[in-house]
């Protein structure tokens, strides 16, 4: 049966060995003149102007809800992901079983492998929904949800290891809201014929999947109001996005005593040892108190058999994309109402991506040796390191600011560490248990070594050559409580880097909007409040911090009076800390090319435009996006992020260099008034 298995998932993955041409990627470059519209004014809609010749002829895939930079990145990273996996599939029979090779074979192949899915159906979680169906009491209740988290599940909190607020050296407990099957706690209450229409839809999904995992129509939809009648109740005591932007506001470290009482019917003890934790927990973060209140009243009063279906109806929607056909189809056809999706993925992207999500270090290395080369490498450090020298020189000019903030601000800058590419050691599998079973459960037995590696973490000291992003993500991201910047060997690639092309061109999109825009975020309205070790403090003078807090409010009202779909607006407070980012991007990548024109001196114009512009074009083009109006619309609810065209138009409105640049005059829609315009960084 082994051999049979194995041959059926070397076939499944030989048939889909080819991508069909539609996904085989163009050739990138990080100024593209060819994205340019001549016909749109710089002055006028810059993001038209270095993006709306590309705009005017793209067409989303119907698999996706937005096409791009983003897409077209991945698409590329995907195709080189995919030889990793498929070389390792060829060779499954001759490598050890346990080996991280092998465990990466079988957990691609079983995910291949769509005739098992469908053979096997929901009785790949069968053990799941019966250990559920047989909760009897409060205390089997709180080692059912144990259970269940401990595989990835996402019910009724979050629970994990965070790094300490107050001593970043340390790892400590934390517990914070979660549980919620709805993209945010927002779509609980959304008055009017949309949201009544989305809370329809999603009894009506539920439903289905019970329905499909045995439960008789009639009661599954009953049931399914049940559930989603129970997470409201979880939403009401939820914190909105806006609010958890401020960090004290989920700084609540106390000791397990006090968490007892915060909530006397969870079981803390019996908890902490289901979910794995083997040393005496002295104190926890409780990051939202009142949702834990309310978590505590449900496991109280809550009838057993509305947390049964609860916990039965999640396992489903968490495992639904990799059981068989009608329950992949249900969960997309709920999904897509967020994302305009029209059309599935092909299966083997579906498999790479989770594979890449659950076992990325086991592939990053084959990865990094396919694409990224130790010049390509220090090149990115090149201007990442000008990007750093630029900010310091900006800290040391600014005029609102006190010296004494000052010198904490460029100790803080000092101290900031940097990944380029790839980690210095890579993560160890010994421990994965992947099978020739059903594929759903090796993504739970996946969510469940990663649960294992890391839980037993509190009291420890901090990793700190850990990564939170895989290799081939095309992304990058600051870390306050390690005070820190990484940037994956996937985002080091055209179009947002090219160790050939010119300085104007990588200074704006892998300086401006990349280097640049995360180191800002290390002094932005989160940020800020971190200090140079990663611990939250409070280490501004009270007038500076006022000043901060009064140019901020002008990104705000900046950005507030942006049209991001239809009626809606972007949320100016919600994409607060990016839009500061963005800014701070544009004007410290700004100073860095001119660090880098002088050290190496200034080339001849480039397809008729000066270094200065190139840079801006390579920044706005870095941004080139198209983006369905369904996903628009959830990410006004969800997505710290503004709209690509504001994260252009936005910052670049306010830079005089851009101006400058662009001969650009007082009046112009991409020149505002010099009143208005932030002073930050």
């Amino acid at each position: 049966m082994r051999l049979l298995a194995l041959a059926a998932l070397v076939a499944v993955s030989e048939a889909a060995a080819q991508p069909p041409a539609s996904i085989v990627p163009v050739p990138l470059k990080v100024v593209d003149p060819a994205f340019v519209d001549t016909t749109a004014k710089a002055c006028t809609d810059f993001f038209q102007y270095a993006n709306g010749a590309w705009l005017a002829k793209d067409t989303i895939p119907a698999a996706y809800s937005s096409s791009g930079v983003g897409r077209d990145m991945s698409d590329r990273n995907e195709l080189v992901v995919r030889s990793v996996l498929e070389d390792v599939l060829a060779r499954r029979a001759t490598l050890a079983a346990e080996t991280t090779p092998h465990k990466l074979a079988t957990f691609y192949g079983t995910c291949m492998d769509s005739t098992a899915a469908e053979r096997t159906g929901v009785s790949a979680v069968k053990p799941l929904l019966t250990a559920i169906d047989g909760i009897a009491s409060r205390a089997g209740l709180v080692q059912q949800i144990a259970a269940l988290q401990a595989q990835g599940v996402n019910v009724a909190f979050g629970f994990g290891p965070e790094v300490g607020r107050h001593d970043a050296a340390h790892y400590v407990a934390g517990v914070y809201q979660g549980g919620l099957g709805l993209p945010d706690r927002d779509y609980y209450f959304e008055k009017g014929a949309a949201g009544d229409s989305t809370r329809r839809a999603y009894v009506t999904y539920l439903a289905r999947l019970l329905e499909l995992a045995g439960t008789p129509a009639a009661e599954s939809r009953r049931v399914a109001g049940r559930v989603l009648a129970f997470e409201t109740s979880l939403a009401a005591a939820s914190m909105t996005r806006v609010a958890q932007r401020d960090p004290a506001a989920t700084d609540h470290l106390m000791p397990l005593g006090r968490l007892r009482a915060l909530a006397p019917h969870v079981a803390w003890t019996d908890y902490f040892s289901a979910v794995g934790i083997t040393s005496p927990v002295q104190q926890v973060n409780v990051g939202m108190p009142d949702f834990v209140k309310r978590v505590d009243s449900l496991v109280a009063r809550a009838p057993l058999s509305d947390w049964r279906a609860y916990l039965r109806a999640h396992v489903l929607a968490e495992t639904a994309p990799w059981l068989s056909a009608p329950f992949v189809d249900e969960s997309f056809a709920f999904t897509s109402r967020f994302t305009g999706a029209k059309a599935q993925l092909p299966r083997w992207k579906r498999c790479l991506r989770e594979a890449d999500a659950d076992l990325g270090e086991a592939l990053g290395e084959s990865y990094v040796a396919k694409t990224f080369s130790p010049e390509a490498r220090a090149r990115a450090k090149a201007v990442i390191d000008d990007i750093r020298a630029a900010f310091g020189e900006r800290l040391k000019r600014l005029t609102w600011m006190s010296d004494s903030t000052r010198a904490q601000a460029l100790d803080k800058l000092a101290r900031m560490g940097e990944k380029v590419g790839y980690p210095e050691r890579w993560r160890d599998y010994g421990k994965l248990d992947v099978q020739d079973g059903p594929f759903a459960l090796n993504v739970l037995r996946a969510h469940s070594f990663e649960w294992q590696r890391t839980i037993n973490r509190p009291g420890a000291p901090v990793d700190t050559t850990e990564w939170n992003m895989t290799v081939p993500t095309v992304n990058a991201y600051y870390d306050p409580s390690k005070n820190e910047m990484v940037f994956p060997a996937g985002a080091l690639a055209p179009q947002t880097f090219d160790p050939a092309a010119d300085d104007g061109a990588n200074y704006g999109a892998l300086g401006g909007s990349w280097a640049g825009h995360e180191l800002t975020h290390g002094f932005d309205d989160e940020g800020r409040h971190f200090d140079a070790a990663g611990n939250q403090r409070d280490w501004w003078t009270p007038t500076d911090s006022l000043r901060f807090t009064q140019q901020a409010q002008r990104v705000v009202d900046q950005f507030d009076t942006y049209v991001q779909v239809d009626t809606f607006h972007v949320n100016g407070k919600l994409t607060l800390g990016e839009n500061i980012a963005d800014y701070g991007g544009v004007l410290t990548g700004f100073d860095a090319l001119q660090r880098a024109l002088a050290r190496n001196g200034r080339p001849a114009l480039m397809d008729g435009y000066t270094p200065e512009q190139r840079f801006f074009l390579g920044y706005a083009q870095s941004w080139r996006e198209h983006t369905r109006p369904e996903a628009m619309r959830t990410r006004v609810t969800t997505d710290p992020h503004a709209p690509a065209r504001w994260r252009v138009n936005g910052p670049l409105s306010n830079s005089e260099a851009f101006a400058r640049a662009w001969g650009c005059k007082p009046g112009d829609p991409m020149v505002r008034p010099r009143e208005v315009v932030p002073q930050i960084w």
